[in-house]
């Protein structure tokens, strides 16, 4: 078996085992995954992203969307907003962040392979590229990354928000894993790895966001 993400083979081990799925980690890169047999369909995936109901309105959620703008918000100031080219990658049925940066001057697309299939905003650079609470649905995030890596123009940024794992003993009683959806998890381990390998400078501004900025 060769993980999700590194493609390295044969490195990953059992991790934790609950009432429902079996999770793995791989050795080189640190990713957490669900064991493949358990990764849900596209149709029960799109029914569990259908019960979400973030909107524009929502005070709570533009506050919780703010752990993401914060940090980047010295970049923007530093440079004419309306100079910066944006993607919101994995916005949703409601696009909130790309909404907000816009408000900012940021110069906004959106991608979603369910409700903003838009191939054409892939086809581009951006000096920012934000997934906020999407990273940790990919079932093969070796694509998405490699994604990632065309789209960050250099000294562009990859602004990532999902929640970290931390060690086995929290994970077995996390409820992030148990969301059906949820079947990768980083940790700060696997984040610098992906740095290191692909040329980015990592910082981790707050406990589920993490900046990558392009060498």
């Amino acid at each position: 078996m060769s993980c999700p993400l590194c493609q390295s083979a044969n490195t990953s081990s059992h991790y934790h085992t609950d009432k429902k799925r079996e999770y793995l980690q791989c050795s080189q890169c640190d990713l957490v995954y669900v064991s493949p047999e358990f990764l849900p369909s596209k149709e029960i995936e799109k029914q569990e992203y259908d019960l979400h109901e973030n909107s524009f309105e929502d005070e709570g959620y533009r506050k919780f969307l703010g752990k993401v703008l914060t940090p980047l918000s010295p970049l923007i100031k530093a440079t004419n907003a309306k100079a910066l080219s944006g993607l919101d990658f994995g916005c949703g049925p409601a696009p909130v962040l790309a909404s907000m940066l816009s408000e900012d001057g940021v110069n906004m697309s959106t991608y979603d392979p369910f409700y903003a299939p838009t191939l054409k905003a892939l086809e581009k650079r951006y000096d920012i590229v934000t997934c906020t609470e999407a990273i940790e649905h990919f079932h093969a995030p070796h694509m998405e990354w490699a994604l990632f890596n065309k789209l960050v123009a250099s000294g562009g940024v990859l602004a990532i928000m999902t929640k970290r794992v931390l060690d086995k003993a929290r994970f077995a009683n996390w409820h992030y894993k148990n969301d059906v959806t949820h079947v990768s998890f980083f940790s700060e381990a696997t984040f610098q790895y992906l740095a290191q390998r692909d040329g980015y400078d990592v910082s981790f501004p707050a406990n589920d966001v993490v900046l990558m900025k392009k060498r």
